[in-house]
């Protein structure tokens, strides 16, 4: 990905690039790249859901659904994209966000081994390092999860760290 003199990014980025920005590491990345991005309006990422995910081993494996609170954590992944790549940390030395909740969440179809998750998520309102966020997570175009997601904004720098 590349910063264009205003700030603004190419909009799209790697596993590896998303990786410098927020703190999620494997097993637990649930973002494989992200496809586009609009600053300070929304970004849309991409999940690929394998065989191999560690959320199948065990009971999942026999029905290969990947559990609905894990599209909650990606949709929150991507929203931490968002907040990165819209420049809402871009003032901090060493941001970190916190998720601070969520209100009307809805979930539509499994999402199972072979899938391909789309992840939109759509910035409503950030004000004094608060964050709102509309997530929609689809499959083929029928609806996963959608959520409306709340975190907080701070700056590590000097906070004992």
């Amino acid at each position: 990905m590349t910063d264009t003199p205003s700030g603004s990014h190419s909009g799209t980025a790697s596993t590896a690039e998303i990786l410098r920005h927020i703190p999620h590491r494997y097993p637990f990345i649930m973002i494989d790249r992200m496809v586009s991005c609009v600053e300070g309006k929304s970004v849309r990422c991409i999940k690929n859901v394998t065989a191999t995910e560690w959320f199948f081993e065990g009971a999942n494996a026999t029905t290969g659904v990947m559990p609905s609170m894990l599209l909650v954590e990606a949709l929150a992944q991507a929203s931490g994209a968002l907040s990165h790549y819209s420049g809402l940390m871009k003032h901090m030395s060493k941001p970190i966000i916190f998720f601070a909740g969520i209100d009307q969440c809805v979930f539509g179809r499994d999402v199972r081994i072979g899938d391909t998750v789309v992840l939109e998520c759509t910035l409503i309102r950030a004000l004094r390092g608060m964050i709102k966020v509309k997530g929609v997570a689809t499959v083929d175009g029928e609806m996963a999860a959608q959520l409306t997601l709340m975190a907080v904004v701070r700056d590590m720098e000097g906070a004992g760290n």
